[in-house]
């Protein structure tokens, strides 16, 4: 492995399997960086993280722990994570934390830190990758996935306020000196956007390539995965051999080759694999993907076939549910009946199938979470909160990617602000973990969900908002489909939204309104 120094994003590093290999890759990172670093491969190890808080006073608690699904050799930010890990045995787990508790103490860092493992698969042995005394990528993640704001903890930390004198976001009683216990799991998967340069290979490394994430909650990994995967492009419908953009597979197919080379598109290669009969233990010769995720995923083919061999007049309950809980999306369900999306909505609801929401809670049970930080699921008996109040949704800008940054997320941040100072009850939808709008102190409601159809309608029926408003791409094709479906419409029309949303001449189409041209690109 060799990396350059003073780089951020694995820039300039690689893997090198010969001595030409070396050269070049060693001739591309001096050209950035005065120093490069050669270590040892540890190439299919596992890569887990923790992020760590410690106080002036020596209190030091691990906050969360992630594990990413591909192995060592691909960068963080460009690797499928889950959070808590979901493959480490208990010994596995205490001793990595143990050891992060240690490095921490050793080193003196007051505040935030986050430490990166490469865990030997078949026995206790470890190294540590990076220590990195700073607010990372991950931690932004992590922050998000446990409701513990890390940044804003980080900063009492370094006006030497100790752990105990902070309060706890997610009880509002207790102290931020805990560690934070997940009764879900969290999923987040990247966005590139590669097919956007001509000539620019899918294949992925330790120099990260992606643009954006996305962060999808749910009770078991096979609903998240599927979430996660809608979440990051509208053409995907989940755990599919089916590549984005219903783009045509290479004739002729090589399968092996992707699974064996990572790449942006490997997960749907992996479906169209299990999809063609490969076995889990042949997968995992080629991909060193840990065989507790390859299972699962089988699990989602099986019950995709499964659900296929029925048509909606005969599709037991039991399995419509249990299809739910492994996180298909009514537009799958309607595939595999021959259904359309709103014929498959309709025949769950007339069976009671309903997603439940639940809060974010990481207290075990040992207090109330009070928050209104909310993702859905089928996994529940009831709702954790009620619906007395009537509220304005606003829909976020998803994932970044080229074309949509940081400025459809200052416009959906604005737009809640406004209808604060205004007295209107904010209920916001969004899945990107990267963004403000995603602070659950800054709506009265989050929804951590997908901005499809189908969760919007979830949650309008819940809501029974006044209206909807868009943030970005994704915001406005969901306020687009929800034109007749919704009674009470946002000031402006769902044509409005269009014109918006179209960007291949709305300047003439906005005079008329007399909206500037600045709003026509930024803003609802």
């Amino acid at each position: 492995m060799l990396r350059s120094a003073y780089a951020l994003g694995g820039l300039g590093s690689g893997l090198c399997v010969d001595r030409d290999q070396l050269r070049e890759t060693a001739r591309k990172a001096l050209a950035m960086s005065s120093q490069i670093l050669v270590e040892k491969s540890l190439m299919g190890w596992k890569e887990v993280e923790y992020e760590v808080v410690r106080d002036v006073a020596d209190n030091c608690v691990t906050v969360c722990n992630m594990e990413n699904f591909d192995p060592l050799g691909i960068h963080t930010g460009d690797s499928i994570v889950v959070a808590p890990s979901q493959t480490l045995s208990n010994e596995e787990y205490h001793l990595l934390r143990e050891t992060a508790i240690k490095v921490v103490r050793h080193l003196g860092i007051v505040g935030e830190c986050n430490i990166q493992y490469a865990l030997h698969p078949g026995s206790l042995e470890y190294c540590i990758i990076e220590v990195n005394a700073r607010l990372s990528r991950s931690s932004a993640l992590a922050s998000k996935a446990t409701g513990y704001p890390l940044a804003f903890v980080a900063a009492k930390l370094a006006l030497g306020i100790p752990l105990p004198e902070i309060r706890n976001a997610v009880s509002e009683k207790t102290t931020a000196c805990f560690e934070p216990s997940l009764d879900y799991i969290v999923t987040k998967v990247p966005r590139w956007d590669l097919d956007r340069f001509q000539g620019m290979t899918r294949e992925i490394g330790s120099a990260m390539k992606s643009v954006g994430e996305v962060m999808a909650v749910g009770r078991t990994f096979e609903e998240s995965i599927q979430k996660a995967l809608r979440m990051c492009h509208p053409s995907v419908n989940g755990f599919e051999p089916q590549l984005p953009m219903n783009e045509a597979w290479a004739e002729p197919p090589d399968l092996q080759q992707n699974l064996a080379v990572p790449s942006s598109t490997r997960i749907f290669s992996l479906a169209k694999a299990l999809h063609n009969g490969v076995t889990v233990d042949e997968i995992h010769a080629l991909t060193a993907i840990d065989k507790w995720f390859l299972h699962k995923l089988r699990r989602i083919t099986e019950m995709e076939k499964h659900l296929g061999q029925y048509s909606s007049s005969t599709v037991p309950l039991t399995l419509l549910l249990k299809a739910k809980q492994d996180g298909f999306s009514d537009r799958q369900v309607g595939a595999a009946l021959h259904l359309e999306e709103t014929e498959a909505r309709e025949l769950r609801l007339r069976q009671g199938i309903r997603p439940w929401v639940k809060q974010i809670d990481t207290l075990a049970a040992e207090y109330p979470a009070v928050t209104n930080y909310l993702y859905c699921t089928y996994h529940g008996q009831e709702h954790d909160i009620d619906f007395r109040d009537q509220g304005v949704m606003v829909l976020g800008c998803g994932p970044y990617h080229i074309g949509s940054s940081v400025e459809f997320d200052w416009c959906a941040v604005s737009c809640i602000r406004a209808l604060r100072r205004l007295g209107r009850r904010t209920v916001v939808v969004n899945h990107n973990p990267e963004t403000v709008s995603t602070d659950f102190d800054e709506c009265d409601r989050l929804y951590f969900e997908e901005l499809t159809l189908e969760r919007v309608l979830d949650v309008v029926q819940q809501e029974v908002g006044a209206g909807a408003r868009g943030g970005g791409g994704p915001g406005v094709r969901a306020a687009l489909r929800l034109g007749g479906g919704v009674r009470r419409q946002c000031s402006w029309s769902s044509w409005r939204c269009g014109l918006v949303g179209e960007r291949s001449g709305p300047r003439e189409s906005a005079r008329p309104l007399a909206v500037p041209d600045v709003c026509v690109s930024l803003s609802l």
